[in-house]
């Protein structure tokens, strides 16, 4: 594996987790829901020197963490994360996850409640692309974002970044900085949310239960 110049893994990183390991303090405590192959696990623990963990259901995915010397376990969301206590980790991060959940809601609660602040990011449904493929074809559609057919998908619980706004306001969470990335990967800040309903392709939020 290549090794930049300070000894560390130089595995590249989507340009979504790099805008997610922007949003984490270096030296802070990590639990990373659903990591894949731990890329961005690697990533933070290597260049802002985290206290990484890591939950994912694949034995596959796990295999490759631990391949790469990261601490993580195989676990599911949906019935795991109650066995973390309160305020355990500075971040919980649930990297294009949150719509392959049995119960979203339970999970994004969980996700405040561990951690003093969660990252979040999904695809978002509401895109125009997604609109525009339905219109025109009337079949589930593929794209960069939803990448799988509609029967092979672990996609269960597709929504858009409205639906979500709205359950972060029924569950009292705070939406401390919101962003969409639109065509060509660009990202934007969220100004208006039914414009970055139309136009993102993923969004991407730091919250915190506004109690903390």
């Amino acid at each position: 594996m290549p090794l930049d110049r300070d000894g560390f893994t130089d595995r590249p990183i989507r340009v979504d987790l790099q805008v997610i390991a922007d949003m984490v303090q270096p030296g802070s405590r990590v639990l990373d829901i659903g990591c894949g192959d731990g890329a961005l696990l690697d990533h933070l623990m290597h260049f802002k020197q985290v206290d990484g963990r890591g939950i994912e259901l694949s034995q596959k995915g796990v295999n490759a963490c631990v391949g790469h010397g990261l601490s993580v376990i195989q676990g599911d969301a949906d019935t795991d994360l109650k066995d973390y206590p309160s305020g355990a980790f500075d971040y919980a991060v649930l990297s294009q996850t949150l719509q392959a959940t049995r119960d979203p809601r339970m999970v994004l609660q969980e996700l405040v409640r561990i951690g003093k602040r969660a990252i979040v990011s999904f695809p978002n449904f509401g895109c125009w692309k997604v609109r525009a493929h339905l219109m025109r074809w009337g079949t589930m559609p593929v794209t960069k974002s939803l990448p799988e057919k509609w029967y092979a998908t672990p996609n269960i619980h597709l929504c858009t970044i409205l639906d979500f706004v709205e359950l972060c306001r029924e569950l009292d969470i705070f939406i401390e900085r919101g962003l969409v990335f639109v065509s060509g990967g660009r990202m934007r800040p969220i100004h208006s949310k039914r414009v970055a309903n139309f136009t993102g392709e993923q969004g991407l939020f730091l919250l915190q239960h506004r109690t903390k």
